[in-house]
């Protein structure tokens, strides 16, 4: 008997045919989806009020503005802290990694909404004593204590993301590096970053869509970005398109974001595709 005879060859599965459950599932939820956005886009056709645009568009630019500010600030301010708590979160040493761990344990195990309280409430009770060292100024105002609550919850997140992705790189990269004669620095910016940022892009991408979402929160802080504004027109008018086009803006900012993230990601990565 000849070797390709002996070689059993399995057949592949018959091709499924007919309409099973999960697929039916699938187009009943597509259906329901494509209904639903449609029907918003009927209803704000339809109940159209240029009034109502012209008099509440202004103020919804000037807390797009406000948004963007206080994500912006508080993702380069975060990123900065999340330099040395990874570096806590990496370290030998017990009593810095015990520190970093409480840290991150805290910030991300609490709703980001208590911990904006916590600044904006907590903080601003000590008015006398934040006088006396000059700090009043800065815990007075509610955009202030909303970028330092957002700094401090998203320095947690980037410090495990960028701890994550230094740890994905493989150990052998760090001892080829060393026997190259690279110190830790240059073996850190020149060979573990440039693997570890291919990692990491994906979680920080998230991690930045999933803070211009929580950015509404410092509305109830009375920091009138857009959905302060939101909030605002609504009172005034009473028009539920107040919360609707603000939703619309969220989704496209989420979805720009989203696509710019894959953009840059294929860039990056562009030398992994054959």
């Amino acid at each position: 008997m000849s070797v390709s005879q002996s070689i059993a060859i399995d057949k592949p599965p018959p091709r499924a045919r007919g309409w099973p459950r999960a697929r039916v599932l699938g187009y009943a939820l597509v259906g329901i989806w494509i209904l639903f956005g449609a029907g918003i886009v009927a209803y704000l056709v339809y109940a159209w009020n240029a009034e109502f645009f012209a008099r509440y568009a202004p103020a919804y630019l000037q807390g797009l503005g406000t948004t963007l500010s206080l994500v912006s600030i508080s993702m380069v301010l975060g990123a900065i802290l999340s330099l040395p708590v990874a570096y806590g979160r990496m370290s030998k040493n017990p009593i810095l990694s015990a520190l970093a761990y409480c840290y991150v344990y805290f910030f991300r195990g609490t709703p980001l909404l208590v911990q904006t309280y916590l600044v904006y409430y907590g903080v601003g009770s000590f008015r006398p004593e934040l006088e006396t060292v000059g700090l009043w100024w800065f815990f007075r105002e509610a955009f202030y204590c909303g970028v330092f609550a957002f700094s401090l919850n998203t320095a947690a997140y980037q410090a495990e993301i960028l701890r994550g992705a230094i740890e994905s790189v493989p150990r052998g990269q760090w001892e080829g590096a060393a026997s190259l004669g690279l110190h830790t620095l240059q073996t850190l910016r020149k060979v573990v970053l440039p693997q570890a940022i291919i990692v990491a892009l994906r979680p920080y991408g998230n991690e930045l869509i999933l803070m211009i979402k929580a950015s509404a929160i410092v509305a109830i802080i009375t920091v009138y970005d857009l959905m302060g504004n939101a909030k605002l027109a609504y009172a005034k008018s009473f028009d539920i398109q107040a919360y609707i086009w603000v939703a619309i803006v969220y989704l496209v900012m989420v979805e720009i974001l989203r696509h710019g993230v894959e953009w840059i990601e294929r860039r990056i990565t562009i030398h992994l595709h054959r």
